[in-house]
Formats: C-alpha cells, sequence, structure tokens
C-alpha cells in the first residue's frame, strides 16, 4: 500500500512539473524576466560598482534569483491553485485513492524543484555569462538559503489561491509580486532608498529574503530577526488560509 501511495505520489508531482514548465507565465515571470533584468541592470550600472560591501553583479545577482523564485510561487502556483479550487478538482481528489498528504506534498516537491531549477539556472548565468567569482561554499549557502527560504511564498500563493476566481488571483498575484519585489529592494538596492522606504522594506518578506543572500556573499551571518519575520509571515498565512479554506468547505 505505501508503494503504491508513494508511486501516486510521484505521478501526481511529475504532473504538477509537467503543468508548470508548459505555463508560459512560469517561462515569462520566473525565467525570462530575471535574466533580462539582470543584464539590464547590471550593464547600466556597472560590474564594478559595489553596493552593501560586494560587487554590484553579485548582489543583483542574488536578488533576481529571488524575484525568479519568488515569482514562481505567485504567478504560478497561486493561480494554478485558484484554477484547480473552481474546476472542483481538489473536491474531485477526495474521492480518489490519492490522500491528501499525497497532494500536499506533490505540491511542495514539484516547487521545491523548480526553486532548485531556478536558483542554479540564474547562478551559472552570474558565474558564466558575467565571471563572478565566489567561493564555492558561498555558493551553495546563499543558494541553499534562497532555496529554502523561497519556499515560504508558497504560504502567500497559497493564501491568493484560496480565491475561487483565477483572473482575480491572477490580478491580484501579479500587483502584490511586483509591488513586493520593488518595495522589498529586489529591483533597486536597499541602501539607495530613503529612511522611510528602508523602513518599509525591512517589514516586507522579499527583503527579509534578498538580505539573507546578501549577508550571505558579503561575509556576514544572517540576520534572525529577518529569519523571525519570515517565520512570523509563513505562520501567520498558513493558518489564515486554513481558516479560509475551512470556511468555504463548511459552506
Amino acid at each position: 500500500m505505501n508503494g503504491t501511495m508513494m508511486k501516486a505520489t510521484l505521478a501526481q508531482c511529475k504532473a504538477e512539473l509537467l503543468r508548470t514548465v508548459r505555463n508560459k507565465r512560469f517561462f515569462i515571470f520566473s525565467i525570462v524576466m530575471p535574466i533580462i533584468f539582470y543584464f539590464l541592470f547590471s550593464n547600466i550600472v556597472g560590474d564594478n560598482k559595489v553596493v552593501g560591501g560586494v560587487d554590484w553583479s553579485a548582489y543583483y545577482l542574488m536578488s533576481m534569483t529571488c524575484y525568479g523564485i519568488i515569482g514562481a510561487s505567485f504567478s504560478t502556483y497561486s493561480i494554478r491553485l485558484a484554477r484547480e479550487r473552481s474546476q472542483g478538482w481538489i473536491r474531485m481528489l477526495r474521492i480518489t485513492p490519492l490522500p491528501s498528504w499525497a497532494y500536499i506534498v506533490s505540491k511542495i516537491a514539484s516547487q521545491a524543484i523548480i526553486n532548485l531549477f531556478i536558483v542554479v539556472m540564474m547562478f551559472l548565468i552570474g558565474g558564466i555569462a558575467k565571471g563572478i567569482e565566489l567561493p564555492a561554499t558561498t555558493w551553495i549557502a546563499s543558494g541553499a538559503w534562497i532555496w529554502l527560504g523561497g519556499l515560504s511564498f508558497m504560504t502567500l500563493g497559497t493564501l491568493f489561491g484560496t480565491m475561487r476566481n483565477p483572473d482575480a488571483v491572477q490580478v491580484l498575484s501579479t500587483v502584490a509580486y511586483m509591488g513586493l519585489s520593488v518595495v522589498g529592494g529586489l529591483w533597486m538596492p536597499y541602501e539607495t532608498m530613503s529612511s522611510t522606504m528602508q523602513k518599509v522594506a525591512e517589514v516586507t518578506p522579499t527583503y527579509r529574503l534578498g538580505q539573507g543572500a546578501w549577508n550571505i556573499i558579503g561575509g556576514h551571518a544572517l540576520d534572525w530577526s529577518g529569519i523571525g519575520i519570515l517565520v512570523i509571515y509563513v505562520v501567520v498565512l498558513m493558518v489564515v488560509s486554513s481558516w479560509i479554506m475551512k470556511k468555504q468547505e463548511a459552506v
């Protein structure tokens, strides 16, 4: 029985991956745009510029890697979840032998694989095309931080996905994606912001994800307050999403 469930879970995970890679929004927001923005702004500012104690090309590579991963959770995962709910796909799964935990595991596993692909792709571009040189331990540590931290944005994607209108979710997720990326310092350096905007940025999960990667490549320790803020976001959003889903099921 366990072997059968494992095969079913793997099959569901494979289906999630295929649906994602065939999604045009995924390629545009999670792959094409981060690459274009990276080359555009790194060339405009110049590779010799230093921001936050590190070379601009390395600093902005971390920003755009975060940007791509967040885009996968916002513009792809949330919309697909909303569409599945509106079409009754989740309700239909309940009458199949596939357990509910297998559905959740397949979602998390597929998103983890997608995030890992984005991290590796962006790091290869930075290392090969831009000639960024970092110690192997720094590449691994910063990549692991972005990969793990990026999964926290699935909780916000899940909250958006509780809406049954995919079109509304598409608009809301895009606005949140762009807004949080700009305010969180992923498009422009945190150091160039006004003091007021810096205070706003510090409470956003996008800034805290980027901050961890910037600290790692700069040789600094992770900010525990930043980790705490990400954890708070995850817990609160999970609780709110679960409450909304239970209310919808009750109705």
